[in-house]
């Protein structure tokens, strides 16, 4: 029968799983039966004592079986080798069995054959012949030896123990105790004696000696302390910042630092003012087109660089000695440089040694006698002493120097003897137009100064000065006469034939004679014809030299030079004719369009601009002139007629103004704006009846859906509210007549005024209703919109309103104007929900980032006055340009008593939209505070001329039918009294 596998065997007597690890028998409920019980001390103290006994060592201390050591073991017996987990003893609580003493048992004879297996027996290999060539083979050695006399004995491979102990052996000399490499030498110490002892020296600390004794030597030395390290130590304690400023009244401290110094917190607040002003004042300054320009002049830039004045006292005496050396090491390398000597000599004279100055210029003239900037430097440092004298040792050598002469001469105090001097110069240098003209000037005596200048022509043909100065000294007969030689001595000069124009126009013939045609093509013949930009600035230069008809005729026969019929000419006469009403050449700009609508007579935009010009820059004739000559010509042209009417009318001329609309009717049958027009003038002139019979047959003739407003609007006007909704009512009805529609069921302004007519009335029910039957039609009229919301508003359902802008936002995203009203629903509400409209606010602004009306409701109304100028700012950065947001900072500057930037920023606000009307009031109700009486009539007077037609208070005071005949000057007082007033409900 074969031996079961170890798995099925029956467990020995009295097992217990896990016994021999320490384990012991326990039993838990989920147990069938309970734990059998182990062995006794006894039995288990009998079975180590057996297994002890077999394997020849004696039984572990924890049962009682005590041994003790040898020396050699308790050395063994290191703490290196202790159990990791601290687990000393754990296995001598086990029970072992006949199982485990017969394991033991095997792997004692595993040890045991292993150890027997790495012992060898040594090989011992006698004399061999070296001649006898042989092979050795042994089991676990192949050795080849051919022709070697082998007569060594090679021993066999040492046991493991062996090899151990020689490996630790080994590191134990090389690796040897800091005890042991000492030894010899504290065996040495035993014949050393008591004086041996005594003279052994004290090796002290040299490395701290040293440093000690550098650290006294540092001490010891003294340095120059610096400026900057002094400066910084007095303002150490001070606050700085890039604007300096008075410090302001009320000033609150703190001393609570712990230098001492004290924190100025309304200093601090002062700066951070001053600093986002100046960022302001930055952006004022830049150009209202781009935001971008700058204030420099670049032409003028070094000019003002030159003009600067020089403090040497600012000028540390170091930084000039080495400019010194610097210039004397130029002086040296070329003493031939003249501009080096003039350095050197204005270094000296800027640190305040005139004389050195002096002698260094003296001996630059030595080294450089013909250069004439070094003589003119000396002349100028010795004006007053030797400068005459120098200035003729300057002329000795420069003889032909025309600036060395005329300086000589102004060195001269005697007419006479300048005289003279120009004399001399003038027999070395003849042809010197600059001594010629300095001679003339000399001359008090018309008459001497003529001779003069014919003798300079005479010598000097090609100079178109002293030809021009020539015939200005002369008679026109003979002015005439030098212009012709002129003209013939110099044929490429464009002067000439302008100076010849001018003597025509002086004399009276310029009408007769045209010079400029025959100038031009005299210079094309010659090949010295200019470009179009260079006749119109000459042109300009007459013009402000009083010459009006040569500048005429200048634009006349140039302005269309080079140019071809395929190019943009009408645009280019515009735009030139723009760049010289900026310069304020208003005749040359005349002529520029008078040129341009003969070579267009038909151009509706061309005469709409002369018009212009001429109504702000001209008279009531000229305007009306220009107006009947564009009607002419654009017959079909209904504004060219608007305009000339308006003109007479306003100009009192009441019969004049019919009788233009007149012909505009006969001219534009059935217009609808000629119509309109036609009954303005009647209302404003109170003839009732006519303005609604013109109305009745506009309303025939031209049925629009402006014709049917205005006519309702004007019954409204008139007080007569049910005639105005009966009309309101008949063109919100559709209807078909004769195969076309003659309603308007989708006209926003119908709805809104029928639904303003029933809020006059009182009757909000009704009014509600046209505005939701007026939403559902025109959703995306957003007045319409707004006049709901603010009917809800007006009746006190702040939920309802809410509800009205939600659903215009839906219809209408991204509209500044509902959100606007958003926010100021909540604002308006009892009590203000003023989180609710900040949240609104910023939705708002994610949306519409871009609104200049969003940024000025914010900074305004959400905003504490500290952070109104910050997020001001940060608004300007945000949107480019906006009227509203310049208002809003105006209006900050305004409160902060800064007059003169609140009034740059409102005219900035003006120049780039006039025609919103609540800039004017604002405008205009700053200037009644802090303006003079002469800059408020000119306001007014500019609003008149501009005629604003939009603004949020502006349209409703407008078109509010109580204020229908008033002026524009009444409707902006109007509106300047209701900004005050909501102003003070905010």
């Amino acid at each position: 029968m074969s031996r079961r596998d170890f798995l099925n065997q029956q467990a020995p007597e009295n097992y217990v799983a896990g016994l021999g690890r320490g384990a012991t028998g326990f039993t838990t409920r989920s147990d069938l039966g309970p734990a059998r019980d182990g062995p006794s001390a006894e039995q288990i103290q009998e079975a180590l004592a057996k297994r002890a006994q077999q394997l020849g060592t004696a039984p572990p201390t924890a049962y009682g079986a005590t041994a003790k050591k040898t020396e050699q073991e308790e050395e063994a017996d290191d703490d290196r080798f202790a159990d990791p987990d601290n687990e000393t003893g754990l296995f001598a609580s086990g029970t072992f069995t006949q199982d485990d003493d017969e394991a033991d048992r095997i792997y004692q004879d595993v040890d045991e054959k292993m150890l027997k297996r790495r012992k060898r027996p040594r090989l011992v290999l006698h004399h061999i012949p070296r001649a006898l060539p042989f092979r050795v083979e042994t089991p676990g050695l192949s050795l080849p030896l051919v022709n070697e006399q082998i007569t060594d004995v090679i021993p066999s491979p040492s046991s493991r123990e062996e090899r151990e102990r020689e490996e630790l052996e080994e590191y134990n000399r090389n690796n040897p105790k800091i005890a042991e490499q000492f030894a010899d030498l504290k065996r040495g110490l035993a014949s050393l004696t008591d004086d041996d002892w005594a003279s052994i020296p004290d090796p002290g600390d040299l490395t701290g000696k040293n440093r000690r004794a550098k650290q006294q030597r540092m001490s010891q030395r003294s340095y120059a302390v610096p400026d900057s390290v002094l400066a910084r130590a007095r303002d150490a304690g001070e606050l700085s910042t890039s604007v300096q400023d008075g410090e302001p009244d009320g000033a609150i401290t703190s001393a609570d630092n712990k230098d001492g110094t004290m924190t100025n917190f309304a200093d601090i607040g002062a700066a951070r003012d001053r600093v986002l002003q100046t960022r302001l004042d930055r952006a004022a300054k830049a150009d209202a087109g781009t935001g971008t320009a700058t204030t420099i002049d670049p032409k003028g830039y070094l000019t003002s660089l030159d003009t600067a004045e020089f403090d040497p006292s600012k000028v540390q005496l170091g930084e000039i000695e080495r400019v010194r050396e610097l210039l004397d090491s130029v002086i040296r390398t070329n003493p031939k440089h003249a501009p080096a000597w003039i350095a050197a000599a204005r270094l000296e004279e800027y640190a305040g040694k005139i004389v050195a100055a002096r002698k260094k210029m003296a001996q630059g003239c030595e080294m450089c006698p013909k250069s004439e900037d070094a003589w003119l430097e000396n002349i100028r440092l010795n004006e007053g002493h030797n400068a005459k004298i120098i200035a003729a040792n300057a002329i000795k050598n420069n003889e032909r120097s025309t600036r060395l002469w005329i300086e000589a001469m102004k060195l001269e105090t005697d007419p006479r003897a300048k005289k003279r001097v120009l004399r001399q110069a003038i027999d070395h240098i003849p042809q010197s137009v600059a001594i010629w003209k300095e001679a003339v000037n000399l001359e008090e005596d018309p008459e001497d100064a003529r001779l003069l200048l014919a003798k300079a022509t005479e010598i000097i043909p090609l100079s178109v000065e002293l030809w021009l100065a020539l015939a200005h000294l002369e008679t026109p007969e003979n002015a005439q006469a030098v212009l012709n030689k002129a003209r013939k001595a110099v044929p490429t000069s464009y002067e000439i034939w302008i100076a010849a124009a001018r003597l025509q126009e002086q004399i009276g013939n310029a009408n007769k004679v045209n010079i400029m045609n025959r100038a031009v093509k005299a210079l094309v013949k010659e090949g010295a014809m200019l470009k179009r930009e260079e006749w119109i600035e000459q042109a300009e230069k007459c013009e402000t030299e009083g010459a009006i008809l040569t500048c005429g005729a200048i634009i006349r026969e140039t302005l269309g030079w080079s140019l071809d019929e395929d190019d943009d000419r009408k645009e280019i006469f515009i735009d030139d004719a723009k760049a010289s009403i900026g310069r304020g050449k208003f005749e040359t700009a005349r002529a520029i369009y008078a040129y341009a609508l003969r070579v267009f007579p038909t151009a509706r935009s061309l005469w709409l601009a002369a018009a212009d010009l001429e109504r702000n820059h001209g008279t009531k004739q000229a305007l009306w002139q220009v107006l009947e000559k564009a009607v002419e010509a654009c017959p079909q042209s209904e504004d060219l007629w608007l305009q000339l009417a308006r003109e007479k009318w306003h100009a009192g001329q009441v019969d004049d103004a019919r009788r233009v609309l007149g012909k505009a009717f006969n001219q534009n049958p059935n217009n609808e704006e000629i119509w309109l027009a036609a009954v303005k003038l009647e209302a404003d002139a109170k003839q009732v009846d006519q303005a609604r019979e013109l109305l009745a047959t506009a309303r025939q003739e031209a049925p629009t859906e402006r014709v049917w407003y205005k006519s309702a609007a004007y019954e409204r006007q008139l007080g007569n509210i049910d005639v105005a909704l009966d009309l309101v009512l008949q063109g919100l009805t559709s209807r078909v007549m004769d195969k076309k529609e003659t309603r308007f069921p989708r006209s926003a302004k119908l709805w809104m005024m029928k639904g303003q007519i029933y809020e006059d009335k009182g009757m909000v029910p009704q009014a509600r209703e046209a505005y939701a039957q007026g939403t559902r039609q025109c959703p995306k009229s957003v007045p319409l919109w707004l006049l709901a919301a603010r009917l809800e508003q007006k009746e006190g359902i702040i939920i309802k309103a809410r509800s009205v802008l939600d659903r215009a936002r839906l219809q209408n995203p991204r509209n500044a104007e509902l959100w606007a009203e958003s926010v100021r629903v909540e604002l308006k509400a009892k009590p203000p929900n003023v989180q609710q409209a900040k949240i609104l606010m910023s939705k708002a602004q994610q949306e519409c980032p871009k609104s200049g009306l969003l940024w000025s409701e914010n900074i305004w109304n959400l905003q504490p006055r500290t952070q109104r100028k910050p997020l001001s700012l940060e608004a300007i950065k945000a949107v480019d340009n906006d009227p509203i947001l310049f208002v809003t900072v105006a209006r900050i500057f305004w409160s902060e008593r800064r007059l003169d930037k609140a009034m740059n920023w409102f005219e900035k606000a003006i120049v780039l939209d006039a025609d919103l009307g609540d800039t004017w009031a604002w405008y205009l109700k700053f200037l009644i505070q802090h303006g003079t009486e002469e800059k408020r009539e000119d306001v007014i007077a500019k609003c008149v001329a501009n005629e604003p037609k939009h603004g949020e208070v502006w349209q409703r005071v407008r078109k509010d039918p109580k204020n229908a005949y008033l002026s524009t000057k009444e409707v902006l007082l109007e509106v300047m009294q209701q900004l005050e007033q909501k102003e003070l409900i905010s």
